[in-house]
């Protein structure tokens, strides 16, 4: 799976994201664009739709978590620190 990588202190993952849905899902893998797919209840306004990613996945993992590129995409990059990729795919469920 391309949308994870290993980095010294943690791990990049690259997701796509639809907003505006009726709950937080992470929906599985896009293999066509590399990304974990994601819905959001935000709206894509004021950066709530970035503060749910961070909230969410900080819970998944139990990590820090923060958008270190897309800010303003739907395609964004996270940075999970202090976790491996095999326990973040444990951990969301996908392989």
């Amino acid at each position: 799976m391309k949308a994870i990588k290993e980095v010294q202190d943690g791990i990049l993952v690259d997701i796509e994201v639809s907003p505006k849905s009726k709950i937080f899902k992470i929906t599985g893998y896009n293999e066509w664009r590399e990304r974990i797919e994601i819905r959001l209840k935000s709206p894509p306004l004021k950066g709530k739709a970035n503060k749910e990613i961070v909230n969410e996945f900080s819970k998944l993992t139990k990590s820090d978590v923060e958008i270190i590129s897309g800010l303003k995409s739907h395609h964004k990059t996270l940075k999970i620190n202090n976790i491996s990729k095999s326990m973040f795919l444990d951990i969301i469920g996908i392989s």
